[in-house]
Formats: C-alpha cells, structure tokens, sequence
C-alpha cells in the first residue's frame, strides 16, 4: 500500500488566516448571556454571582475585544470561574448558527452525524468473540440514531462480551444512553435521575421495555472504554453502567460534566450553554461532575482496548 504526501514549496505564500469574526454589540452580547444565566442555570446562586460577574467585567473593559471567538473565550473563563461548570460557556461557531433555542448545537452536530455512520463509527469482532462497539463522535438524538444503533447492538448481541469505546464521544442525547442501556440490562431498570431548576421537578431515565432486535443482555462481560475527552452524556453512559454492577469502565478519568445543558444564540456566531438539570444517580444519590467518572481500571486511555481485552482472555 503506498501512501501520498502532500508538501508544499517554500516558495509558495502561506494561505491567508481567517477573517476573524466581528462582534460590533459586546454589551448586549454580555447581557443577554446574564440573563439567561440568572432566569435558567440550575444554581440559582452561583447564577446571581456569575451575572454580576459577567457586568463587571464589561464595565471595566475586560470584553473589549472585537473578535466573537476572543470574546467567547473571555466569557468562558470568567463562567467557569466560580465553580468550574465544564458545561457553562459561551460557544464560538465559526459558521453562523441559527437563532431558536438549542438550534445551534444541533447544527452543529447534525455536521457529524453522516460522517461517523450515525454515532457508530466501528464495529469489529475481536480474537475470542469479544466485540468491539465504538460510540462516536456524539450520542446524537435518538429521533436520529435509533437506527444505526439498533443496527450496531443488534450485531454484537450475539458476541461473548463487549466493548464499548466511549474514549472519543463528547456527550449528547440523555434518551439515547437509555437507549443503549435498554440492550445491556435485561430488565427494566432506573437509571438516572434529572432535578430541573425550571418547575421545580425531578425526571427519572429507564431503559425501555422492549428493543429494536436483539439485546446483548444483563450477564455476558461488558467493558467501558474511557479518557479525558469523554464527556457529558457519554459520561453518564459510563456511569450509569459502572453504578449498576454491569460494566467495568477501563481507562482514564472523564471530563467531569454532569449538568445537562441548553443553548440560545446570544449573536450569529456565540452560543451561551448554560446547565437547566443535575444528575442524581440512583445507586450513589451523586454524580460525576467534577470528579468525572472514576475507572476501574486505571490505565492510560490509548492502552484501554489491550487492558480491557487482556481482562476478558484472563
């Protein structure tokens, strides 16, 4: 197999960089995301403490910048200066995102969704009938993904143990990691639970009762895969797991977000994330957030796949 390199001569110009992004309204830019911190973060104190903040930083001159991605990446330090809410950000899209509520997360995923095969970028049957099962880049929705999903759990249901690689997804859809779970459990089982600041309610995760094809089951060995760039909803996946008894997660620590988010569209270009729930684990009564999700199995994460396939041979 033969491989081709592109160079480039030292003659040629480098490519020009990127226009930056203007951002000509900081203030409303700054008071919109306060807002919206003060009326939905799921900490209302933290929320008043981090809105004034955000203003006080504005009066003194600290946004003063003209570049959207400058400016989010202000933001984001001083939102994630309070208590260190890996989910609380104002986020910068370098292709403008549309305005409704959530609306620029989804485009943003929906980018990724075709070229990882809907979430599922590998499946492989390994020495000795283990399976392989990679989740990836995203848990996207489930009005997307059950199929592929379905597919791709269907197809190792009959393997002797499973895989599952969470090392490279950066979260996604809460109804998805039930979804997944719906194949690894053989009964019906609670597996989350989501206190929402807005209406003052608490919603319980279970897995579904009944499964498109086949369920890999409750009693055959499962392994999670885990690193530093696992995150969110994919931690949860983990998580939930490891809580049960069901899985042994092999790897390094997780990112540590635990607070599901929402998005609105503060310029064409920024979007203020801000936590509307808390996790609530129904086995540990806690979370991962801040901690991340703890493996069994410490090990570097580019080594995972050799510990967790060394572990099934014994």
């Amino acid at each position: 197999m033969t491989t081709t390199t592109l160079t480039t001569d030292s003659s040629t110009a480098p490519a020009a960089a990127p226009t930056p992004v203007p951002v000509t309204d900081v203030p409303a830019v700054v008071d919109e995301t306060a807002r919206l911190l003060t009326e939905h973060y799921v900490f209302p104190e933290a929320a008043e403490q981090l809105a004034v903040l955000l203003r006080r930083r504005l009066a003194e001159g600290a946004y003063d910048v003209e570049s959207a991605e400058e400016l989010s990446g202000l933001v984001t330090a001083d939102l994630q200066s309070v208590n260190g809410d890996p989910h609380l950000r104002l986020v910068y899209h370098p292709e403008q995102v549309p305005q409704g509520q959530g609306e620029a997360a989804e485009a943003a995923m929906r980018r990724r969704f075709d070229t990882s095969l809907g979430g599922v970028p590998r499946v492989e049957l390994l020495t000795g009938g283990t399976a392989l099962l990679e989740l990836a880049p995203f848990l996207f929705p489930l009005s997307w993904s059950a199929e592929p999903l379905a597919a791709a759990l269907t197809l190792v249901a009959r393997a002797e143990a499973l895989i599952l690689d969470l090392r490279g997804n950066g979260g996604g859809d809460p109804d998805t990691v039930a979804f997944v779970c719906s194949y690894l459990l053989d009964e019906r089982t609670h597996l989350n639970t989501l206190y929402a600041r807005v209406g003052d309610r608490y919603d319980q995760s279970w897995t579904l009762p009944h499964v498109p094809g086949a369920r890999f089951g409750g009693t055959k060995p499962v392994h999670v895969l885990t690193g530093p760039h696992t995150f969110s909803a994919a931690e949860e996946l983990a998580y939930d797991l490891q809580q049960l008894g069901r899985a042994t997660v092999v790897g390094e620590s997780t990112r540590g977000g635990a607070h599901p988010r929402e998005g609105w569209t503060v310029h064409p270009n920024l979007e203020a994330t801000i936590p509307v729930a808390r996790a609530v684990n129904p086995v540990s009564g806690t979370n991962w957030e801040g901690t991340g999700v703890l493996p069994d199995i410490p090990c570097p994460a580019p080594d995972a796949l050799d510990r967790a396939l060394a572990l099934i041979d014994g």
